[in-house]
């Protein structure tokens, strides 16, 4: 099963699931389950892929939304599949359509999961060390906002994502964090500084209000049924989906 090292969850009609790296037909460097089409693997293999995931969680290839992420801040809305349209070059997506499912890539970075079943409003953010800092997760709630979701309703997932005890940054860039998310600052166990994204988002979230939140123990660096870039530079990119329905 697509996912069962990763997990999915339902609340209230809303769907969170997260993707390991197994059940797909990619091959060496990007085995098995990339999702990921800017890396480097087939195109074909990735629009597999793709399909096989989105079955296995019951929904129809042709209703999952991407982004084209860029480490920023930026949240675009979704009111149906892009069609003939453009990706949006965004970190977050955000929708009140049904049945709509929201993908987020990750390989280290945390996927950020959000939905408000009573308004019917769902989002999906990327955050990264650049995320986090530039305040993506608070920018994809206030678009939730927007479209009728209140914090204190909103459900929370992060899925698999580096550690604190794992992602060893110089000692500037943990300063650097720390001053916009203090509860982003962390130490590596071989005792250097380090960043705790997921940690970091909590706090964000924790702070707007967002009460009913989860994080996924997994740890991507650590896990040789998740890729990670910062272990092996070339590899393939897991997905977190979002949906009502």
């Amino acid at each position: 099963m697509i996912g069962q090292r990763s997990g999915t969850s339902t609340v209230s009609g809303a769907h969170f699931a997260f993707t390991d790296r197994w059940g797909g037909v990619s091959a060496v460097p990007f085995e098995e389950l990339n999702l990921g089409g800017a890396v480097g693997d087939d195109p074909d293999a990735v629009r597999t892929n793709r399909e096989l995931a989105a079955k296995s969680l019951g929904l129809d290839p042709a209703r999952v939304v991407w982004m084209n992420q860029v480490h920023g801040n930026d949240v675009a809305e979704a009111d149906g599949p892009w069609g003939d349209r453009p990706v949006p070059e965004a970190d977050a997506l955000v929708t009140a359509e049904r049945g709509l499912a929201l993908a987020v890539l990750t390989a280290d970075c945390t996927p950020v999961l959000l939905a408000d079943p009573v308004a019917e409003v769902v989002a999906a953010a990327h955050a990264g060390r650049p995320g986090l800092v530039a305040g993506v997760v608070p920018e994809a709630v206030r678009a939730m906002v927007e479209l009728g979701a209140e914090p204190s309703r909103i459900v929370a997932r992060t899925g698999p994502t580096v550690c604190g005890r794992c992602y060893e940054v110089p000692d500037a860039m943990r300063a650097e964090v720390a001053a916009v998310e203090p509860a982003a600052y962390a130490e590596t166990n071989w005792g250097t500084p380090a960043v705790d994204v997921a940690a970091g988002v909590h706090a964000q979230l924790d702070r707007l209000g967002v009460r009913d939140r989860e994080r996924s123990p997994v740890c991507t660096l650590e896990s040789g049924d998740h890729f990670s870039y910062r272990r092996d530079r070339t590899t393939g990119r897991l997905a977190g989906y979002v949906w009502l329905g």
